[in-house]
């Protein structure tokens, strides 16, 4: 969605004419339904004045396309601008540009991120170079026409408030800086060269329109790709019930499509019915009918597994899905773990938050895979004032919506995703549900008998285990937390794969000023820092961990 299109004779008049923000304003309550904060009808004001001085020269010809907030798909984030049209060769050509009024920004230790004023404080955000390749990645990877018709995209960032430092470019940000480069204050002629060695050519706006009226699914490059990244990860091999799951999401899938389905998955019927809850016998109508998968399975059980793997079929099918967690923890680490690396990739956009789908269309994707669906939350937003309810949002977003669920895992008052919930909304939406269950237990040695004695020993249920003593497990009580500290060390060294966490009982001190720690047991030579502001989500799996 597009809201504001012209051409840059058009654009340019509009501009002079004192009227660009009004008109912004305008189609944008129009498109949207919605107002827009005070602040950013003068951000568009502003920054429309600086690219008029750009697109004023005549080397850019004027009927060049120009789009003006153009909504990037199953994201609530907008291109500011969009300026189109054709290359040396005759070939369609865009170019991106994020524009930004910061004068302003810090250096961080985080990959493509920095640190900026906004709202009146200091806020971590996503350095402008990393912002407009990722939009331009996501285009490349989803929209039909971007990739079918080969058109190509240029993106890059103006900040024409900003003065030269040795933050904004700074060496740690090059890979970024390389792929959409960024423009400052004085780099107005920059930008323009920028622009014409893209775009030679006036197209009419017919880029534009390409763009807008693609069909968004996965391109056949992306897919093949996604598709190969789980060969050799034994990690994500399934087994016995996750496997019948799958199977069963990849049916629900079909029937959600409206495609015939044999729903035997190469299985003896008494299988499927051994590990699957309320399916129907008798022959379904191939019409479509939105589906709703709760899968209910406790620590270990391989939920997770199912669910990449999963994201990873539908998309190989051309299919838009995405995989979906309140915390963003599990969405790094999977992708981390997917693509061999710890730095953000062109994937990215497959993994979202639970509040992204709070102004999403009905059916605007075909699954959403959601994992610890237990977590989720009623309202989304940094003040919980944002959306409806995220299982209804999710339901509503998606042609087939799977739950991965443990109720016995929600962790604070806010948690509310619960199965009667769950269906309660399917109902209102008119889905049809599906329950299955993960029974068996594979990440704790796949030891049924450790889990149950968990639950004995934290309450959770009785259970006949009081002790693990003919388990193959260490379970020990220090003296101090200084033993316990340093064991966790000695056997980190051995694999990489010991850690100590600390849940959010102490303030973040360090993030203000990095020479403090921020957990200080009284009474012990015991003093810690979190390792957020370095490794961000991937703290379980960084190699300094």
């Amino acid at each position: 969605m597009i809201v504001y299109q012209a051409l840059k004779s058009e654009f340019l008049e509009h501009v002079l004419a004192g009227q660009i923000d009004e008109i912004i304003y305008a189609r944008f309550q129009k498109m949207l339904q919605r107002r827009t904060s005070a602040s950013e009808q003068q951000s568009w004001q502003s920054s429309m004045s600086y690219m008029y001085q750009v697109l004023s020269n005549p080397e850019i010809p004027d009927n060049v396309g120009v789009a003006i907030e153009y909504k990037v798909p199953q994201t609530s984030k907008r291109i500011d601008v969009i300026l189109t049209g054709l290359d040396d060769s005759d070939h369609a050509a865009a170019v991106i540009v994020e524009l930004k009024q910061w004068s302003r920004a810090e250096l961080t230790q985080k990959d493509g991120v920095v640190i900026t004023q906004f709202g009146g404080r200091q806020v971590e955000t996503s350095h402008p170079s990393y912002q407009a390749w990722t939009y331009a990645s996501l285009l490349k990877d989803f929209n039909e026409a971007i990739y079918t018709d080969e058109i190509s995209l240029s993106p890059c960032a103006f900040l024409h408030n900003y003065k030269e430092d040795d933050v904004i470019r700074h060496p740690f940000y090059q890979s970024y800086l390389d792929k959409a480069p960024v423009f400052l204050k004085k780099d107005a002629v920059k930008l323009q060269e920028f622009i014409k060695k893209y775009i030679r050519k006036g197209d009419d706006g017919k880029v534009i329109y390409a763009i807008e009226s693609g069909k968004i699914r996965p391109s056949k490059q992306l897919a093949e790709a996604v598709s190969s990244m789980l060969d050799g990860h034994q990690e994500f091999i399934m087994i016995d019930d996750q496997k019948i799951v799958f199977e069963t999401a990849k049916e629900l899938m079909n029937l959600a499509s409206g495609e015939e389905q044999n729903t035997s998955y190469g299985l003896a019927a008494e299988q499927v019915e051994a590990y699957t809850v309320g399916q129907e016998s008798e022959p379904k109508d191939q019409s479509p009918s939105k589906q709703v998968l709760i899968v209910e399975g406790g620590p270990g059980t391989g939920k997770s597994v199912v669910a990449i793997n999963l994201l990873v079929e539908l998309t190989n099918q051309r299919l838009l899905a995405q995989y979906v967690s309140k915390n963003a923890a599990p969405r790094a680490v999977y992708e981390s773990k997917l693509t061999g690396t710890l730095r953000p990739t062109r994937y990215r956009n497959m993994f979202k938050g639970s509040g992204a789908y709070t102004e999403a269309n009905e059916n605007e994707f075909d699954a959403l895979i959601v994992d610890e669906a237990h977590r989720l939350n009623e309202k989304s937003g940094l003040y919980g004032n944002l959306g409806d309810h995220q299982v209804k949002e999710i339901i509503n977003a998606s042609k087939l919506s799977v739950f991965f669920i443990d109720e016995d895992q929600r962790v604070t008052l806010k948690d509310i995703g619960q199965k009667e919930v769950i269906r309660e909304y399917a109902q209102q939406l008119g889905a049809q549900v599906t329950e299955t269950e993960l029974a068996s237990q594979f990440r704790c040695d796949g030891s049924d008998g450790y889990i149950a004695w968990l639950d004995q020993m934290l309450q959770i249920r009785e259970t006949a285990n009081e002790d693990i003593q003919s388990l193959e497990y260490d379970f020990q009580v220090f003296d101090s937390p200084e033993e316990m500290r340093d064991e966790i060390f000695r056997l980190n060294e051995i694999s990489n794969k010991a850690r100590l966490v600390a849940g959010y009982c102490w303030n973040w001190v360090s993030k203000k000023d990095p020479t403090q720690d921020d957990i200080v047991l009284d009474g012990y030579d015991f003093s810690m820092k979190w390792n957020l502001a370095s490794d961000g989500s991937l703290w379980i799996v960084s190699p300094e961990s």
